[in-house]
């Protein structure tokens, strides 16, 4: 078992490390993605467009995949938005082992409500989700009652466009870096 272990993790991982190699993104094409998810996010909930209004930035990853089979990871492109400008680029890349199976795609937007918590992401050097400031995963029933008097958190999280199916129970550690795209 000790040697089928390693073996799987390699199996896993290679499509990711090929995706990463294969799909280098060039700054143009990440900022296409980030307007036509932001799009498509204030469409399917206005209240990420009411918070972007106050958020001192918004790092989106418009298009993650993930997978797995005991082993899993997930990887994808986006970049952070400042006064609706990119104030840089980052990769989201995360590794899981556990009762898993299945593959799929998503994004998602962590919308930075403060200052410091957006100067904590461009200091660290690779900020794990779950260290650091705090991050409210916003679901439909919460994103109708954020209002400005509600609002209390650094980050708060949208998950958008899931497609595929992913299941099980594991643990997964996932990591954010800044990149330099072509």
């Amino acid at each position: 078992m000790r040697r089928i272990v390693p073996i799987l993790w390699m199996l896993m991982l290679y499509p990711f490390l090929a995706i990463s190699n294969a799909t280098a993104e060039t700054a143009a094409d990440i900022d296409a993605d980030v307007d036509a998810a932001l799009r498509n996010l204030y469409r399917e909930a206005p209240s990420a467009r009411a918070l972007s209004d106050k958020a001192n930035a918004i790092l989106v990853f418009p298009r993650i995949v993930k997978a797995g089979l005991l082993v899993g990871g997930q990887f994808g492109n986006g970049a952070l938005r400042k006064e609706g400008k990119p104030a840089g680029y980052y990769r989201t890349a995360a590794v899981s082992y556990g009762l898993q199976a299945g593959a799929q795609t998503f994004g998602y937007a962590l919308f930075f409500m403060t200052a410091d918590s957006t100067s904590y992401l461009n200091r660290s050097d690779g900020w794990e989700i779950g260290i650091g400031p705090s991050v409210v995963v916003v679901d439909e029933g919460m994103a109708r009652t954020l209002s400005s008097t509600t609002l209390k958190d650094d980050i708060y999280a949208f998950i958008f466009g899931q497609k595929g199916l992913m299941a099980g129970l594991g643990v997964q550690g996932s990591k954010i870096t800044r990149i330099n795209p072509d």
